[in-house]
Order: structure tokens, then C-alpha cells, then sequence
């Protein structure tokens, strides 16, 4: 793992306490940490995972309309966080590294360090009830 932010490695810290799954990527959307509980709903865990770069975990976990279409990036809460620095959330469909196809709520927030730094987003989210 390269050197990270203070505001970022406790972050890290948090997330692996929640029973929330979270999901946290730095300022280019490259991944860099996601808990446990979000192991079971991406369908791999991070140990065997590691950070990816955007387009890597993009293309492993696209997301998908409900009729399996898929969502163009700036349709995504993560995506508006990123570029746009605002919260966002949305329901959508993603097809597990398990192969299994999950529908979920995402809630999207930007990370800002101290001296208003772009440290990158972080999303919450969970599966939606069948």
C-alpha cells in the first residue's frame, strides 16, 4: 500500500469497524480499501482484491439498470462525488465477483482533508431487499 493521507488511513481505520459495507477511492477513483461487509455484497474479499485502478474494479463490478443496461459513469453517486464534490445517492444493479447479481443503494460522499485537500469519495452502501 503506498502512503496515504492521515485523513485516509483513519477512514480505512473506521470502515473496518462498520457493519456497513463502504467502499473508499482516492482523488483519480483508483480503489483503495473496502470493509468486510462489503466483501459479501462485491463477492470477494480485499485481501485476494488490493487496490485497483478505476478502470479495473469498473469493468469487474459494472453497474447495471435494472434491465441490465449499463450506467454511464457520471450517472453514479461515486462519479458525482468525485468530479463534482457533492453527495449523491442512487439504487442500481451490480454483478458480484461471485457472479451473482445484487441490486443496491448507494450513498456517495467526497472525502476533503484539512486545508479543503481532494482526498478522493467514499460510498456506503447496501443490498435493497428483494
Amino acid at each position: 500500500m503506498s502512503q496515504k493521507d492521515i485523513e485516509v488511513i483513519l477512514l480505512r481505520q473506521l470502515a473496518s469497524y462498520l457493519a456497513t459495507p463502504v467502499f473508499i477511492v482516492d482523488p483519480q477513483g483508483n480503489l483503495i480499501f473496502y470493509n468486510e461487509p462489503a466483501e459479501k455484497v462485491l463477492g470477494r474479499r480485499f485481501d485476494e482484491t488490493g487496490e485497483m485502478p478505476a478502470a479495473e474494479w469498473g469493468a469487474a463490478w459494472t453497474p447495471t439498470d435494472e434491465n441490465g443496461d449499463p450506467l454511464p459513469a457520471m450517472a453514479l453517486p461515486l462519479s458525482l462525488a468525485l468530479v463534482e464534490s457533492k453527495p449523491s445517492c442512487r439504487r442500481f444493479w451490480i454483478g458480484g465477483l461471485d457472479g451473482v447479481r445484487r441490486h443496491i443503494e448507494v450513498v456517495a460522499f467526497p472525502l476533503i482533508g484539512q486545508a479543503q485537500r481532494h482526498l478522493g469519495a467514499t460510498v456506503i452502501f447496501s443490498e435493497v431487499a428483494p
